[in-house]
């Protein structure tokens, strides 16, 4: 092995730059060498590529988010003698985000959840303290590198998660894979945009007064909370031309 590797930098010496295999692969043996997790090294999106391509079941890869479960009191005090002990081991095992929360307290939040009146009583009980669940999504979409967009119909509304860098009609091929393959153009509008233009009503009118509904094509990349009608066209597949007999 040791011998390839160095006939291989020999190669290279010779041709330029290593070939993005041989290059990662040194890389994630230093850290390894170094007992650094690998998620901390400084990758670009060519080197994420291949790390995924090959090895993408590496533990030290993943990002880590640490939930913390406080009983009630330690949350409305929004600290315990243990986070501070919880948070300097983390710091020295490479790290990560930590989020304490109380299923104790969540769980009394949950049952409110009928009765506003109870539930502004329960709220009122630690002024300012809220629940932590928005921000573990929030924090946990961040993390993976993952977004969302949304669809609205007289039915429903549907919020569809994605990467973060998707095209318009891989965003679309989450929905159907017929979306993706017959992706003609997307109709997009920001969700900032709707919100601040549409007046309380369905109508998207206001939205195009303002010229802040646009049609966009297969290398639109999809932003966080678009907006997105999709339209596409899959026609049946071709018959084999008639064997002769």
């Amino acid at each position: 092995m040791r011998k390839e590797k160095e006939d291989a930098g020999k190669r290279d010496s010779k041709m330029g730059p290593k070939p993005i295999f041989i290059q990662v692969f040194d890389k994630l043996q230093a850290l390894l060498a170094a007992n650094t997790p690998l998620r901390l090294g400084d990758w670009n999106l060519e080197e994420i590529a291949c790390i995924n391509d090959n090895i993408p079941n590496c533990l030290t890869l993943k990002p880590i988010v640490y939930l913390v479960n406080l009983d009630s009191a330690s949350y409305k005090r929004q600290g315990n003698k243990w986070l501070p002990k919880i948070k300097e081991w983390i710091d020295s095992h490479g790290g990560g985000i930590v989020i304490p929360f109380s299923v104790e307290w969540e769980q009394g939040l949950w049952n409110t959840r009928e009765d506003p009146v109870a539930r502004e009583a329960y709220l009122g009980e630690t002024p300012g303290l809220t629940s932590a669940i928005p921000r573990i999504v929030k924090v946990g979409y961040r993390v993976l590198n993952l977004q969302y967009y949304f669809t609205a119909g007289e039915d429903e509304v549907r919020a569809w998660t994605i990467p973060a860098g998707a095209l318009a009609p891989e965003a679309a091929g989450v929905i159907h894979t017929d979306f993706e393959r017959g992706f003609i153009k997307a109709e997009v509008v920001a969700f900032d945009d709707f919100k601040e233009l549409c007046d309380g009503k369905k109508s998207y009118a206001n939205i195009k007064a303002a010229g802040k509904y646009r049609q966009e094509g297969k290398q639109y990349v999809v932003k966080d909370g678009d907006i997105i009608h999709f339209m596409f066209n899959v026609t049946a597949p071709k018959k084999d031309a008639a064997k002769p007999k």
